[in-house]
């Protein structure tokens, strides 16, 4: 009985400090940048873009193209950030637990 309370125990205070994980990734932001620093773009933890900066010449009409692939690189440069920041935080909390394999947690 003494270790279904240690775990009951073990269980909260997890939650507690995923809750706090959680919280915690919500409020970080990753830069990612493209084109030598002409297009960059923030994004918050949930992955939500918060601001694009574009440098002002490349707002030519003929190279939208081009300035249209700088974003989603600068994005997909921010979104690898990210997920290395969440990755890492999350490692740090769960440091020592066996979870089971191919687990994924819930942000």
């Amino acid at each position: 009985m003494k270790d279904i309370m240690g775990m009951m125990k073990q269980a909260k205070a997890m939650q507690e400090k995923m809750q706090g994980l959680q919280q915690e990734i919500a409020e970080i932001t990753a830069t990612g940048q493209s084109g030598g620093g002409l297009v960059a773009v923030t994004l918050n933890g949930r992955g939500e873009m918060s601001v694009l900066k574009i440098d002002p010449s490349l707002a030519k009409p003929d190279e939208a193209e081009i300035l249209e692939d700088l974003v989603i690189a600068a994005h997909n440069d921010a979104k690898s950030k990210l997920e290395a920041i969440i990755q890492e935080k999350t490692q740090e909390l769960t440091s020592g637990l066996q979870l089971p394999a191919g687990l994924k947690l819930p942000f």
